[in-house]
């Protein structure tokens, strides 16, 4: 009878252990696996700071969202060619999403990839570019960021500030961004009673060249947001300075260490974050379509810059009430803000 009880008593132990492990197994096969990196590919047209630093933002706020992200960091190095072997590369990856800094690279990507999300960056004019169809909306996959910029009020500034009476306008014939700016450039000039000296280049190389071309016939230089001739700044600065014409850039970001005598616009860090956003909004599943594009309305999204050395080197004397709007200075070779 004992030994009876003995074996049933063992019996019980040996199915509840059973019982016990089975449950054990099942919450381990209930538990969720561990979050798989997605890719998030970035490419950009060229490596120069304001494309940088909308790279660095995008990254930044994409990696504080805590997501499982790996990045592929792209620079086309100004070849449209390399930008569509990055979209393929991308496609080829089965990229989660896909960011395209600058219209170039953007276009290069909307252009190759439908069934991944195309997010753009820094494009000043999307509509012009095809890249969607409104601004209210995203086009398929196509949504974005634009660093659209008012030309005519750049243009006013300069002409109140510097007193000039011919403007120079040097531009890239093949990027959309800036062939649009260069339509809203002889308004503002006609508006203005300002002449307008243009000068087209193709590639960087070509900056300092053109530059000298027309140095001698304007009374200050004026550059948009385009990035072929931003890749090759320093070479435009040079010509400038030596010829003391003021040069009015719409980019800020590149023109922090000085060189330019007035830079207006956006902290191109600023609009990578806001690109960022996006990114996390399509990791969550949102669908691009139903994303508007994207613009920095803030007035603390825009900076203004004052470069002192410049205005000394070209005989300016800056209106206080001018002074007073800057919120950067730069002097003495140092960068202050306000």
């Amino acid at each position: 009878m004992t030994k009876k009880r003995f074996s049933i008593a063992a019996a019980i132990a040996v199915i509840a252990a059973a019982g016990m492990l089975s449950a054990c197994q099942k919450k381990q096969e209930a538990a969720p696996a561990a979050s798989k990196e997605v890719l998030v590919g970035v490419s950009k047209i060229v490596a120069h700071e304001a494309l940088d630093a909308v790279e660095r933002g995008v990254v930044d706020r994409v990696t504080e969202s805590g997501k499982a992200v790996r990045f592929d960091l792209q620079n086309a190095a100004g070849d449209m060619n390399a930008a569509a072997q990055i979209a393929a590369q991308f496609k080829s990856e089965d990229a989660a999403v896909t960011v395209g800094i600058a219209t170039p690279a953007a276009l290069a990507l909307a252009n190759n990839i439908t069934a991944i999300p195309v997010v753009f960056s820094a494009v000043t004019d999307p509509v012009g570019a095809k890249l969607v169809d409104n601004l209210q909306a995203g086009k398929g996959n196509v949504t974005g960021v634009s660093d659209a910029i008012d030309e005519p009020r750049h243009i006013k500034m300069f002409k109140d500030i510097a007193k000039i009476k011919t403007l120079g306008y040097i531009y890239t014939s093949s990027e959309d961004n800036s062939v649009s700016s260069l339509a809203r450039v002889k308004e503002a000039c006609a508006a203005e009673g300002l002449a307008l000296v243009e000068q087209a280049i193709t590639n960087s190389s070509e900056l300092r060249q053109a530059a000298e071309t027309i140095i001698g016939r304007v009374d200050g230089i004026y550059i948009t947001t385009d990035n072929t001739v931003f890749a090759a700044l320093p070479a435009l600065t040079e010509v400038c300075n030596k010829n003391k014409k003021p040069l009015f850039s719409a980019d800020f970001t590149a023109c922090k260490n000085g060189g330019a005598f007035i830079a207006f616009g956006f902290d191109y860090y600023k609009i990578g974050l806001a690109t960022g956003d996006i990114v996390v909004q399509l990791l969550d599943g949102k669908k691009p379509a139903d994303i508007p594009t994207k613009f920095l309305t803030e007035k603390t999204d825009i900076d203004f810059l004052i470069d002192l050395d410049q205005a000394a080197n070209c005989g300016i004397t800056v209106p206080e009430d001018y002074l007073a709007q800057a919120n950067y200075l730069f002097q003495n070779g140092k960068l202050t803000q306000k």
